[in-house]
């Protein structure tokens, strides 16, 4: 075999000393009880400086007795699995390829050790940095061979999986516990996230197991950077900026070169949890965008496979997590991708919502996602949120009718009738941020649809829904419906106001007395997407707050805040703060991966491999 013009086994480039007989003499002394060359053997294979003359010369005589290599020589087979054969010489790779071919072939037991080999090369190999005294150790950022050696392994898998049909069943265990721990660096978990996706493209069976690893490990980032956690590192690495650039401005003009370094510094996350999440989001989305795209036409088949699984992974994990800011973002830009798609996506939430066998809370969670996709789609055409609207109100007009008939005396209690409530707020968001576009074009029938809604009636029934939903919630809806004379809620507000009960909650310190301002746990999914790189595929399709300017629109005083100019959500300080909560409420990547700021999804060329 020649490499770079040689013929590499003839005419090695060092020269190889060997210290005892060959392989398959080694074993048969074993067997007779002489084990001293055995204990050799594994000696010189486990040599930090071997040679890749050495490495082809004994891979091959391990081939030719492969029988012979059965659970008794495990340590044996683990001391070659160990060999560093990715990233050598072409002759090093096609030899270790074809031995373990030949070793899950003759040995499956074997087959798990060798899927743990190929999976630890999914992330860069560790380094020792020595900081302060101190020896980090993570992952080698530097290291451009990683396309190439990244290709071996999974050249390496597909080779096992032709040979072992069963591989998958064994490899799913292996990839989930051999995912980098979350406080890695963002260079680390972007390259193991890579990796497996890239084995979904040939592994198709475990396409949405994957994706429910992946996203769980994502989801704990996630509600571990609360939304002000990220907001308030920003406003400080902003307001550093600004001071290191008045200094320098004192002593030097900026040059060109730092000018032009100076988009690569902002689209950094100043929170460390949010960059990695950042990054992820990046791989996971572009993932997303080549999977459903064949020569950059929307291939519909795949795009439904990779929505199903999706879907699943949502019901599973994200519905019922409370306080993620970003990870659900991954359903709202698969669904921009088509409106079929949305309109399924809302279908199967009110499906939820409307359904008595659900939990509570996750109906609840239903209508939150609901209301606000409903509200920040823009892909979402006003013919289609009319549809859901009329959808919800009906549903909440015989929820009215039920508690009418029942004769008993209705009253506002957040444990009885948490989903009507969050139904009635996630109404209210919706005309919020619609309405404008509702009325647009024919001003007439627009609010002859508003008044058909008999909002007037939901308002003022005795479970008073006004008193429940977030207060810059009602107090913006009455502005609005007051402005078109569609509803007139001031004055149950007023009253509202006037019976506000304060809330006792004990702690370490003693009781304190507070108002609940959000007794629904309010979650509005889709508020906005503050992470950079990612968030640059989200915003053509995202519906931002429009500031009302119209002064009659003003909500009344009610003791809250006014608006402030630089938030892009009226949302303003009555959100639930997630610090320290995590849990359950009841392209191509291949050519870029060099650096840590390029990144993209798996190509499926290799698929051609074999």
């Amino acid at each position: 075999m020649e490499v770079d013009g040689r013929d590499f086994l003839n005419t090695p480039l060092v020269k190889t000393v060997r210290f005892g007989g060959s392989v398959a003499e080694t074993l048969a002394k074993h067997k007779l009880g002489d084990s001293s060359d055995y204990e050799l053997l594994k000696h010189q294979l486990a040599d930090p400086d071997i040679k890749d003359a050495q490495i082809v010369s004994w891979l091959q005589e391990f081939r030719s007795c492969v029988t012979q290599l059965t659970k008794d020589h495990e340590q044996l087979i683990y001391t070659v699995l160990k060999l560093p054969w990715v990233g050598r010489s072409q002759a090093v790779v096609e030899e270790y390829m074809a031995f373990l071919g030949n070793l899950v072939s003759a040995q499956t037991v074997y087959l798990c050790a060798c899927l743990k080999m190929v999976v630890f090369h999914f992330t860069p190999k560790r380094v020792t940095i020595c900081e302060g005294g101190v020896d980090i150790s993570d992952s080698d950022d530097e290291d451009e061979n990683l396309p190439r050696n990244f290709d071996q392994c999974h050249r390496a898998l597909q080779l096992i999986t032709r040979y072992v049909p069963s591989t998958s069943r064994f490899l799913m265990p292996i990839l989930q516990e051999n995912f980098p721990f979350i406080q890695k660096s963002s260079r680390t978990l972007e390259c193991y996230v890579h990796n497996l996706l890239r084995v979904t493209v040939y592994i198709p069976s475990i396409r949405r197991d994957i994706l429910e690893v992946i996203i769980g490990k994502m989801l704990k980032l996630d509600v571990s950077a609360s939304r002000s956690d990220i907001e308030e590192a920003e406003e400080k690495a902003v307001q550093n900026q600004r001071s290191e650039e008045q200094t320098e401005e004192g002593l030097f003009d900026m040059d060109e070169d730092v000018q032009a370094d100076q988009p690569s510094r902002t689209a950094v996350m100043a929170h460390p949890v949010a960059e990695r999440l950042d990054t992820l989001m990046a791989v996971l989305m572009a993932y997303i965008k080549d999977f459903c795209h064949v020569n950059g036409s929307l291939h519909v088949e795949r795009t439904k496979e990779l929505y199903r699984d999706l879907w699943g992974v949502f019901d599973k994990l994200i519905l019922p997590t409370h306080g993620s800011c970003h990870v659900q973002y991954t359903l709202f830009y698969l669904c921009s991708f088509r409106l079929a798609l949305a309109e399924a996506f809302l279908d199967h939430l009110w499906k939820i919502l409307q359904s008595p066998s659900q939990p509570a809370i996750l109906r609840q969670a239903a209508a939150g996602y609901l209301g606000s996709f409903l509200a920040r789609a823009r892909f979402i055409p006003v013919v289609t949120v009319r549809a859901c609207l009329d959808l919800l109100v009906s549903w909440i007009h015989r929820y009215i009718d039920d508690q009418d008939k029942s004769g008993r005396q209705a009253c506002c209690d957040i444990s009885l009738h948490g989903p009507f409530y969050t139904g009635c707020q996630a109404v209210f968001y919706t005309l919020i941020f619609r309405h404008r576009a509702m009325l647009e074009g024919n001003m007439k029938k627009g609010l002859e649809y508003l008044q058909s809604l008999n909002l007037e009636r939901v308002v003022m029934c005795q479970l008073n829904p006004l008193k429940v939903c977030l207060p810059s919630v009602t107090s913006m809806f009455a502005a609005i419906t007051r402005k078109y004379q569609v509803v007139f809620c001031y004055t149950i507000i007023e009253r509202n106001n006037r019976h506000v009960l304060p809330v006792v909650r004990s702690s370490a310190g003693g009781d304190c007395v507070t108002t609940n301002t959000n007794p629904l746990d309010s979650f509005f999914p889709f508020d906005p997407y503050l992470l950079k790189r990612s968030g640059q595929l989200i915003e053509p399709f995202y519906q931002v707050w429009e500031e009302l300017v119209d002064t009659e629109l003003l909500p009344a005083k009610t003791g809250q805040q006014g608006l402030r100019e630089d938030e892009d959500d009226f949302l303003c300080g009555e959100m639930p703060q997630m610090e320290g909560i995590v849990g359950m409420t009841p392209g191509s990547y291949d050519s870029n991966i060099r650096s840590p700021s390029s990144v993209g999804s798996p190509s499926t060329a290799f698929q051609r491999l074999f």
